[in-house]
């Protein structure tokens, strides 16, 4: 596996988001497979492995903390902060929280779950419009300072508020969503990104399994599934929003690729600061999506693809509007 350095954080080229895990797209699995995938990615060369609090509550961390034990030394472990959830009893109230006090309650809360002496890389999950992102910033660097923590990061977090955090504790990643069908970095995150020497980690770079091409308008998704309330995953957006999906295939075909392979190459091929961070519960789309690395896409094909993009229209908010209103602020 290839390597690439998220603001002085060595890494692998890609990522595994772990929140498949949770019950975001629908009851979880076995906790045993779950590890064996999770470790599967491990032994074909993964080091980033992503997680949060808001993941259950809590229960993802449990289980990354596990899976992880016996090969510690040689991961990278990210975690996330931010929504108003008691540290105590795990209860998500509306609604964020990144009280100074909050973060720290949190962070100890995320080391006996993860089982861990220290996260290598804490996320604020979504920016809190009532806390000062400096005041923020501080905390994490008291954290740093304490052995707790080792890296900042920011999540869908907007210009502005990367310079004022990194200006009071140096910003090694930013997460936030990005694949060939949402595109909202680019503009502003993504050139800040690389004037500040910071990383980038996209989230979702899949487009939660329609860029794959396994998802048509008869497609239905399980209880419990955000997918089944999300406006992007209506069957009329879906059937809009097929083109994208063919041009990704036609990209695959003429590569002797997978689209998911595509697709995640496509992201890697933007900047060399970008570590996208996939999910899956089987470990055979792992080697898939990992085969990604290995798929070269040349500046004419590139070209080709940005071209087909600008005529494309893409249907639908890439979330609910409930949890759009915490991003880019």
């Amino acid at each position: 596996m290839q390597t690439r350095t998220l603001g002085g954080l060595t890494v692998s080229a890609l990522g595994f988001g772990t929140m498949s895990f949770a019950s975001t797209y629908g009851a979880s699995p076995d906790q045993a497979e779950a590890i064996r995938v999770i470790r599967g990615a491990h032994e074909q060369g993964v080091t980033l492995f992503d997680t949060a609090e808001a993941y259950g509550p809590f229960t993802n961390e449990v289980l990354v903390g596990e899976a992880l034990a016996p090969i510690r030394s040689e991961v990278i472990v990210a975690s996330k902060f931010g929504f108003d959830i008691d540290p105590e009893t795990g209860e998500r109230r509306a609604g964020v929280n990144s009280r100074p006090d909050h973060i720290r309650r949190a962070v100890d809360g995320m080391l006996k779950r993860l089982n861990m002496e220290k996260i290598d890389l804490l996320y604020q999950h979504r920016v809190d419009p009532a806390v000062p992102i400096e005041d923020v910033a501080g905390v994490v660097k008291d954290l740093i300072l304490a052995g707790k923590v080792g890296h900042f990061g920011l999540s869908e977090a907007g210009a502005e508020t990367i310079r004022r955090a990194h200006a009071v504790q140096p910003v090694t990643a930013i997460q936030s969503e990005y694949s060939l069908w949402t595109r909202d970095p680019e503009p502003e995150v993504l050139p800040l990104c690389e004037d500040l020497g910071i990383g980038f980690v996209p989230w979702s770079p899949l487009g939660a399994g329609f860029l794959t091409g396994k998802i048509d308008a008869h497609t239905s998704f399980a209880a419990g599934d955000f997918r089944a309330n999300s406006p992007r995953f209506t069957p009329d957006a879906i059937t809009a929003n097929q083109s994208i999906v063919d041009l990704i295939k036609r990209m695959a075909n003429a590569k002797s690729a997978t689209p998911a392979q595509v697709a995640l190459a496509w992201l890697l091929a933007r900047k060399p600061f970008i570590v996208p961070i996939f999910g899956t519960r089987r470990l055979d789309r792992l080697t898939e999506n990992l085969g990604a690395a290995d798929v070269a896409l040349s500046p004419a094909d590139l070209a080709e693809i940005e071209q087909a993009i600008s005529q494309i229209a893409i249907v639908g908010a890439r979330l609910p509007e409930a949890i759009l209103k915490l991003s880019y602020r």
